[in-house]
């Protein structure tokens, strides 16, 4: 009878054996659970438009973000996670919010994502971002402008983006500058009609008139519109002082050529960057836009800590350079790995607190903002944010800084009232 007890027992003793061998072999180069000190990759999804209207976009985001991880993962991974490398797992939203939705739900199938990063558009952030939400897995938003994106009272969304907010008030304090030289009374608004333009629309409307400019046409198009000349005509006949307009790549570049096919003269076109920002636009248009003005987050002519040589370094490895969406990119990717090595976990609690408690002062992305840290909406306070404006240096179109004026390229002057050429 004892041996029988002592052989039932060592039987059970071989078996929790085997069992706790299998789950550590289980457990071994995973991302999730109580194993993050043998987390070899941290995988992290990633949706942007890479076909449809806006491929471009989603292209050039693309490109930033496979820099940053590149450079992270040179210096030795995520250290307090035994040097985990980042790996970006990609989903095409194709510019749609039905698939954005859909290939949240499929990246968040994949139980060895950690966390999602996009998508580019407001449009497609807003529903896709939903589904994290309710995953409870932290979503970054580095380019998504519409205020909405961070206004839902969500504790998993997080936003690097300057907020169509924040862009609206930049151009009202501009154009109050450019009011000191020859004044701008009336405006027109031109936007493209989704999510982000109607955002940024519903921002002029409630700025401009605060600080005493008349509104003499509001017109929204269809982004994917084949030709944009109907809205030339009608900004034409309205005679506004100043014409705003929010677009994406390709309605900017037709926009830009059915403004100077039309003869529209405003004293100031005033962008709010996307499609105006984008390193294509100028081989699009040519110098169509000499003369226009766009708010960007960034520009390679500012004066800012690892600015020059990140922009020199992106040029060397994809023939040109960077604007402010793509420097978000690789802002978000540099914040996501102070985040996850503060968390020191892939824990979505956990790197939820790291998000909130964020406050990056120094490295990288300095070149985006002195701080990036979260208010309690989960939002940038305080992004920084210049005017630029398309001027014809050594025989060339660039986009030069002009405002703040601290902020200004050396020796660079705004020209206005606008003149073409």
């Amino acid at each position: 009878m004892k041996n029988k007890i002592w052989k039932r027992l060592s039987i059970l003793a071989v078996g929790s054996i085997l069992i706790a061998s299998l789950a550590a072999c289980g457990k071994e180069g995973s991302t999730g659970g109580d194993s993050d000190e043998k987390v070899k990759i941290v995988k992290i999804g990633t949706i942007l438009p890479l076909s449809g209207a806006a491929a471009q976009l989603g292209e050039n985001s693309k490109k930033s973000i496979d820099m940053a991880v590149e450079e992270i993962n040179e210096n030795g991974g995520i250290k307090s996670l035994g040097g985990a490398k980042l790996e970006i797992v990609y989903g095409d939203s194709q510019g749609k919010p039905p698939v954005g939705v859909s290939e949240a739900e499929r990246l968040l199938s994949n139980k060895d994502i950690v966390l999602l990063n996009g998508a580019w558009q407001s449009g497609v952030t807003l529903p896709a971002s939903e589904v994290a939400e309710r995953n409870k897995k932290v979503w970054l938003a580095p380019v998504a402008s519409d205020d909405s994106v961070t206004s839902r009272g969500f504790e998993y969304v997080f936003r690097i983006a300057d907020t169509s907010a924040m862009r609206v008030a930049g151009q009202v304090e501009f154009i109050n500058y450019l009011s000191t030289i020859d004044p701008i009374k009336t405006v027109a608004l031109v936007y493209e009609n989704t999510a982000w333009g109607q955002g940024v629309a519903n921002s002029w409307k409630e700025q401009l008139p605060a600080a005493g400019y008349e509104i003499v046409l509001e017109e929204g198009y269809d982004g994917n519109a084949a030709e944009l000349t109907p809205v030339a005509t009608k900004v034409k006949s309205a005679k506004p002082d100043a014409v705003l307009m929010v677009s994406y790549l390709k309605d900017a570049t037709l926009l830009t050529k059915a403004f100077t096919e039309q003869k529209v003269t405003p004293k100031a076109f005033i962008a709010t960057s996307g499609g105006y920002a984008d390193a294509e636009y100028l081989n699009n248009v040519g110098d169509a836009p000499l003369g226009f003005f766009d708010i960007a987050a960034w520009e390679a002519d500012v004066n800012r800590p690892f600015s020059k040589e990140t922009n020199d370094k992106f040029i060397e490895k994809y023939g040109h350079g960077m604007n402010g969406e793509m420097v978000k990119e690789y802002v978000g990717i540099y914040t996501i790995a102070d985040v996850l090595e503060r968390a020191g976990s892939v824990d979505s609690e956990k790197i939820r607190d790291a998000f909130a408690s964020t406050n990056i002062v120094e490295g990288p992305t300095q070149m985006y903002a002195k701080t990036i840290n979260f208010d309690e909406t989960g939002t940038l306070p305080e992004p920084g944010l210049v005017f630029t404006q398309f001027q014809e240096v050594d025989g060339k179109v660039q986009r030069v800084t002009v405002f703040p004026l601290e902020d200004a390229r050396d020796g660079a002057e705004i020209v206005y009232p606008y003149a073409p050429k």
